[in-house]
């Protein structure tokens, strides 16, 4: 198994400062929310319109699925494209960043796929 690494010139590896600096901290932040890693797995299989998004995700409030999509926009992993007619038309697709994120979303999905038949031979 792997191993955080850890900076010797520090005492205290549980201070907030160390929390800050750690790899995994900014990835974290970033796919953090409920419906980012959906959202980016959707949006990674083609370019998506907010209404299909909103559709395809049965549960999601308007203002959710906004605000996550800022956000991801905002960290780099998704772009906005802003069509100039009427009525507007925004889509949204991976950013090189984001197709960066694809292998790791992958391997999420395939343990996923463990995890359910980890779960399901338990309750057999």
């Amino acid at each position: 198994m792997a191993k955080m690494e850890y900076n010797s010139t520090t005492d205290d590896i549980d201070s907030s400062e160390n929390i800050k600096r750690c790899a995994i901290a900014k990835p974290q932040n970033m796919i953090a929310g409920k419906w980012k890693l959906t959202i980016l797995w959707l949006i990674s299989m083609q370019t998506r319109r907010f209404n299909e998004l909103q559709r395809l995700l049965p549960g999601i409030s308007k203002g959710i699925l906004t605000r996550q999509l800022r956000e991801l926009e905002t960290d780099g992993l998704i772009h906005r494209e802003v069509y100039k007619e009427v009525p507007p038309k925004v889509e949204y697709s991976l950013t090189a960043l984001g197709d960066s994120f694809m292998p790791i979303l992958n391997s999420i999905a395939e343990w996923g796929k463990r995890f359910e038949q980890h779960e399901e031979d338990k309750q057999l």
